[in-house]
């Protein structure tokens, strides 16, 4: 028996212009924070009409990548579905919540990136963890502070898991939009930032273990 065959679907003109747009936030085109071009100067850049661009961007305000200002324009929200998704959630959250989970990534981080890592990451995670003990050692706690941050990040990245450093990104993201939040803790006076990832491939704790 001869097979029906399915209609042939092709994406309306917005709907491309809304897969066009999201592309060029995700890849920084639009960075986070900016005001996007005047909606004018994009009809005339992008050769589209006013309903159009008008109903592309009103997708990209739904998925919470654009925000709309009155008086002053459209801006930039975020770079991903993902990342607003998870900044409108964790401000609504507690705060050592979101510390908490961020932890528990880590802690799975640490054990994969000890597999995983290459020997250049190795290497920077060695070095960041001799910067850490010089600020420590300075008692130059903003210094300190950052460079605790810089690590883990680079231990998440470690892990190769690109959806976990995605998503331990935006939760920094989420930490930092918050008054008065930064990003890693506060670390202890002659204390530096734990380190399974650069002892070696050998020593290294199995994913989902505490290092």
């Amino acid at each position: 028996m001869t097979r029906i065959s399915a209609p042939r679907r092709t994406a309306s003109l917005s709907a491309q212009l809304v897969d066009s747009l999201r592309s060029h936030i995700e890849s920084g085109g639009w960075p986070v924070g900016t005001r996007i071009p005047p909606e004018q100067a994009l009809i005339e850049e992008l050769g589209v009409g006013r309903s159009t661009l008008r109903e592309a961007i009103g997708a990209l305000v739904h998925l919470g990548l654009l925000e709309p200002r009155a008086g002053d324009g459209t801006y930039v929200r975020s770079s991903s579905e993902l990342q607003s998704v998870m900044v409108r959630r964790a401000s609504s959250a507690q705060r050592d919540n979101v510390l908490e989970l961020r932890t528990v990534l880590e802690e799975y981080a640490s054990g994969t990136a000890a597999l995983r890592r290459s020997e250049s990451q190795l290497q920077q995670l060695r070095e960041l963890l001799a910067e850490a003990d010089e600020a420590c050692a300075g008692e130059d706690t903003s210094a300190a502070t950052g460079v605790d941050a810089l690590f883990h990040r680079a231990v998440v990245r470690a892990s190769g898991n690109d959806l976990l450093i995605e998503v331990y990104d935006h939760l920094g993201t989420a930490l930092t939009s918050s008054p008065g939040a930064a990003v890693g803790r506060r670390p202890r006076r002659g204390a530096r930032p734990s380190a399974p990832a650069a002892r070696g491939r050998d020593r290294g704790p199995g994913p989902g273990r505490r290092p």
